[in-house]
C-alpha cells in the first residue's frame, strides 16, 4: 500500500521560524499599523527584520493563513441554514481612482466575501452574489440597501424572494466597514486593484478569526476565546 503523502511545509525554505512570521503577519493584517510599525515593534522583541521582509511575509503567506481559516469555518457552517446576509458595497481609492468593494456579512458580523470591481452595476453584483453562493451555500434572508444593482442580480439568481430593504436593517455591515476603514487609513494608499482584493480578503478572515465579541461576552469567556484564537492561529498551515 503506498504511503499517504505528506504536504511540503511552506515555511521549509525560511531560515525564519514560523511563530516569527506569524506574529508579523498578525501584527500587520490585523492591527492598524505600517510595515515600519511592524519592524519597530519586533525589533523591541529582539528581532531584527527590514520593513520589506514584513512586506514580503504577508504577501507570501497571508493567504495561506486567510484560505486555512477560511476552509475551516466554511466546512463547520455550511450545513448551517438559518443565516442572513447583509451585503453593502464601500468606496477604495486605488491609484487615485475610485473603485468599489463588495462586502457580505453574515448575522453574527463575521464578514463572508470580499469582492472588488471597478463599476457599481448589476453585472458587478451578480459576480459578487454569484462567488459568496458559490462558496458560503444559500442563506434564508439577504438584507441590502436600495442599490437597483442587487435586485436585478437577485432577480437573475431567482432569489428576488429573499431580498430585504429597510432604512436601518444593513447596519450589521455598515458598521462592519470600520475595521478596514481603520487599516485601509494606515497603509496610505493603494496601486492596484488586486492589492486590494488580496489584502481586503486576507484582513477579513484574520478579523472573524480573532473576533471575540467582547462586547457581548464576560471577561473570562472573552479570555477564554482570545486563548483559543491564538492557539489555533500557531497551528495554521502546518
Amino acid at each position: 500500500m503506498p504511503r499517504r503523502r505528506v504536504p511540503a511545509s511552506p515555511f521549509r525554505y525560511f531560515k525564519t521560524s514560523p511563530e516569527v512570521i506569524r506574529l508579523a503577519v498578525m501584527m500587520y493584517v490585523r492591527y492598524p499599523l505600517s510595515l515600519r510599525n511592524v519592524e519597530d515593534l519586533l525589533f523591541e522583541r529582539g528581532i531584527d527584520i527590514c520593513h520589506e521582509t514584513v512586506r514580503y511575509w504577508w504577501n507570501r503567506f497571508g493567504p495561506l493563513f486567510a484560505a486555512d481559516i477560511r476552509r475551516q469555518r466554511v466546512s463547520r457552517m455550511r450545513g448551517f441554514r438559518q443565516w442572513r446576509w447583509h451585503l453593502d458595497e464601500m468606496y477604495v481609492k486605488v491609484n487615485g481612482e475610485m473603485r468599489y468593494l463588495w462586502r457580505a456579512v453574515d448575522h453574527e458580523g463575521e464578514v463572508l466575501e470580499s469582492f472588488v470591481t471597478k463599476e457599481r452595476d448589476k453585472g458587478a453584483a451578480l459576480r459578487f452574489m454569484k462567488k459568496a453562493l458559490k462558496r458560503h451555500g444559500s442563506p434564508v434572508a439577504i438584507t441590502t440597501d436600495g442599490l437597483r444593482s442587487y435586485k436585478a442580480a437577485m432577480s437573475e439568481l431567482g432569489n428576488t424572494a429573499k431580498q430585504e430593504v429597510g432604512r436601518w436593517a444593513n447596519n450589521r455591515v455598515e458598521n462592519s466597514h470600520l475595521t478596514f476603514r481603520r487599516r485601509e487609513r494606515a497603509m496610505l494608499r493603494l496601486r492596484q486593484m488586486k492589492s486590494l482584493q488580496k489584502f481586503a480578503s486576507v484582513h477579513a478572515n484574520l478579523h472573524n478569526h480573532f473576533n471575540a465579541e467582547r462586547h457581548l461576552v464576560s471577561r473570562s469567556d472573552f479570555k477564554l476565546r482570545r486563548s483559543a484564537a491564538l492557539a489555533e492561529w500557531q497551528g495554521l498551515v502546518e
